[in-house]
């Protein structure tokens, strides 16, 4: 047996889920650990938006994989022999494929690459509908306006991006430069684009950006953020900000003629290993982006 663990948000969940996905097409027994990362003042899960469903690891197996009973004889043996973990973290932020041929596992971390899935990504798509959201009227009016013209999303994200534990890791990737230039390079490629906003920080964002076709996204709370992914999906092309989040919303937007722009850089590299990032992020890209 195998088991990938949620954590995260909404975005890095719909990875680990598609791991999981994947590691059931190769007819392996598969589970997901659902309750680990998600106590009291945790991030919700939130893959119950799409109406997926799981089999779910029980606190006597995620006990089993890690080796960490609590009775007498396990800390015994485990004094006397070592501890029998079986977890296992990618091994960077790139494809792993050895996730493939570990078994059995606890699989921790983001999975962050369309290589896991690509050959099932049709079943990852049918997984990935909306079924337990219905749109209201403030939602569906602003997607009949994306729907009605040249859409491009914009995400910026912000807030816990510049939380002081995440900024050495996400800073100084999404400046205002690299806005400004995708910005143009989307006008230059979608006559007529309009550009709909996304961030969990829309004051700062509605006073940093004004134009015509400007538009800002908002009402949409962190406890929702699966509504701005709706709408972003909807967008006819894609900015992403370098999160999960937005490069979903991008992906879930099958129309093979999109165009979708990305930082360069995703994550900040650490030779020291201090971020735990320590060679450059490459698989989180997909054939039809655009790199800026």
């Amino acid at each position: 047996m195998v088991a990938v663990q949620l954590s995260g948000g909404l975005g890095n969940q719909m990875f680990e889920y598609a791991l999981y996905l994947k590691l059931k097409s190769l007819g392996k027994e598969v589970k997901i650990d659902d309750f680990t990362c998600y106590g009291p003042g945790e991030r919700r899960k939130m893959l119950d938006v799409f109406g997926v469903s799981y089999e779910r690891l029980s606190r006597e197996e995620y006990i089993g994989l890690t080796d960490s009973g609590m009775r007498p004889d396990q800390r015994i043996r485990r004094k006397l022999f070592g501890r029998k973990n079986l977890s296992y973290r990618e091994k960077s932020s790139n494809f792993d494929p050895e996730v493939f041929v570990r078994e059995p596992a606890l699989f921790l971390g983001y999975y962050q690459s369309e290589k896991y899935f690509a050959d099932i990504a049709g079943q990852v798509r049918e997984a990935f509908r909306f079924r337990n959201f219905a749109p209201d009227a403030r939602m569906r009016a602003m997607e009949e306006r994306i729907l009605g013209c040249a859409s491009v999303s914009v995400h910026i994200r912000r807030g816990d991006y510049l939380d002081p534990e995440h900024r050495a890791l996400y800073q100084g990737i999404c400046t205002d430069a690299y806005y400004a230039s995708a910005i143009a390079r989307m006008r230059q490629l979608v006559p007529g684009a309009a550009f709909f906003f996304f961030s969990n920080d829309p004051e700062w964002v509605r006073e940093k950006y004004a134009a015509a076709d400007f538009v800002m996204v908002e009402g949409n709370g962190e406890d929702a953020g699966y509504a701005d992914l709706y709408l972003m999906s909807r967008c006819r092309h894609h900015i992403l900000a370098n999160s999960s989040f937005s490069w979903w919303g991008a992906w879930l937007n099958a129309d093979p003629g999109k165009r979708v722009i990305a930082p360069k850089r995703w994550l900040n590299v650490d030779p020291e290993g201090i971020n735990g990032v320590r060679e450059a992020c490459v698989d989180i890209y997909t054939k039809e982006m655009i790199v800026l």
